[in-house]
């Protein structure tokens, strides 16, 4: 087994608060900001903000303010370091584009802070070997949020493979559904731009990776896998006979407003507020069509995986089916797990949740060998994504950090072992070969 040690829980003092800056302010940051600022803001507190747009950082200012937070110091990515020397934060937390988050992770290490990292932990493998080597030097603490571990249904999952319920674990089948709500938005943002997202492969399967390590407690071996983009994209909706484009979403257009595909920023207060509002900023703009040329990304993808433990898995994604989640299936010597959860799906930023819908229907079911099925009950579970987002936050920001028997706190290691599976298959898309992972970068070299 390749289990890696987990972080400890954020040190505190009861005579001070402990001071966090967040950079990167679009949605993503909104489940830090929020619970800083209500929940936990007798013992943390928001020492700054840091992004490339001012105007969304004001944004952020006037939400806080509804909950009688006082405005937080606005700083420009480019005035990082004056950041941390000006408001001496204990950790900085990274919400940024994927493929800027070794850059601030590395520079906040740097400058003596513990960092917070929205997954995935960065994009390629060079940049992970940088954010390891920094770890290693400065000996600063790095955790990576894998809200997905903390879901209940998930812990449940760990739980009965931990205790031996079906034995070993010898295969396993893993698949994951995005709908035409939810998996049109990769399409729609930023994401769509390999460069700066690693894929889905990277920027989305790192949750359903890091899960299997997890859940088997061990680290992909030897990858393959095959990518397309398949369905979103200009040439894929010519060949379907469509005939007129557009843009973007935001727009009056009878035939955009007729699409389903298409999303106007105006439709919420909370996306025109966060991304139309702020464009003059930066230029980014939210709600491109999904059927534009220029995107880089697959839709649809299939993986082999082997495992140090010498599991085996087969992994599929895409991202415009028509219902949202996933089915998990695990087949050991002593029987087998299925899992079936189907989620209701969301558009970040939209509705004020800024996360993953409630879900509408979850099941696990364990059938032994020469016995009788049975369903597993699940705990109940309340917040974004599955009810894992209030029981991490408790974790990292509570005064008393619960007990953590399932080892969910990810660290470095834990991150790094997450992103290299995607990478791997990005790899071997890209050339049609098997990756064997250590060779790319040996984890061996940094788990010390």
């Amino acid at each position: 087994m390749n289990q890696s040690s987990s972080p400890q829980p954020e040190s505190r003092t009861q005579s001070s608060k402990r001071r966090y800056a967040i950079v990167g302010t679009g949605g993503r940051s909104w489940m830090f900001i929020n619970a800083l600022t209500t929940v936990y803001r007798e013992t943390s507190e928001i020492a700054a903000f840091c992004d490339v747009n001012s105007l969304r950082m004001d944004y952020y200012n006037c939400e806080i303010a509804k909950a009688g937070a006082a405005p937080v110091p606005k700083y420009l990515a480019a005035d990082f370091d004056r950041m941390i020397a000006e408001t001496k934060p204990d950790c900085v937390i990274v919400t940024t584009v994927d493929r800027t988050h070794h850059r601030y992770i590395i520079r906040a290490m740097e400058l003596g802070c513990d960092v917070i990292t929205e997954k995935p932990l960065t994009v390629d493998a060079e940049k992970c070997r940088q954010i390891l080597d920094t770890v290693k030097h400065t000996g600063r603490r790095l955790r990576v949020t894998f809200n997905y571990r903390y879901a209940p249904i998930r812990s449940k999952v760990k739980e009965l493979i931990q205790s031996g319920t079906i034995g070993e674990v010898k295969s396993v089948h893993f698949e994951w559904l995005l709908d035409t709500n939810h998996g049109a938005d990769y399409f729609r943002r930023w994401h769509r731009d390999k460069r700066n997202s690693g894929g889905l492969m990277v920027h989305k399967a790192t949750h359903h990776f890091d899960l299997i390590n997890w859940w088997l407690g061990s680290s992909p071996e030897t990858v393959f896998a095959f990518g397309n983009l398949a369905f979103y994209g200009k040439e894929n909706a010519e060949n379907r006979g469509v005939t007129t484009f557009y843009d973007r979403g935001t727009t009056d257009r009878p035939d955009v407003k007729s699409d389903p595909f298409a999303l106007d920023l105006r439709s919420s207060e909370n996306l025109k507020g966060l991304y139309l509002d702020t464009e003059s900023a930066d230029g980014y703009h939210r709600d491109k069509s999904v059927f534009d040329d220029g995107i880089s990304i697959e839709d649809t993808m299939n993986v082999l995986v082997r495992y140090k433990s010498g599991a085996q898995m087969s992994y599929s994604l895409h991202a415009y089916a028509a219902w949202e989640g996933y089915r998990v299936a695990f087949s050991g010597t002593k029987g087998r797990i299925e899992i079936n959860h189907q989620e209701s799906s969301y558009i970040n930023a939209q509705d004020g949740n800024l996360g993953e819908g409630t879900s509408s229907s979850e099941q696990i079911l364990l059938l032994p060998l020469f016995a009788k099925p049975q369903i597993v009950p699940i705990p109940e579970s309340n917040g974004g994504h599955g009810g894992g987002d209030p029981i991490m936050l408790e974790a990292i920001f509570g005064e008393r950090a619960p007990e953590d028997p399932l080892n969910r706190a990810a660290n470095h290691i834990d991150g790094a072992r997450s992103i290299l599976t995607g990478i791997a298959a990005n790899r071997a898309i890209a050339t049609g070969l098997p990756v064997k992972v250590d060779e790319m970068l040996n984890l061996d070299e940094w788990a010390g």
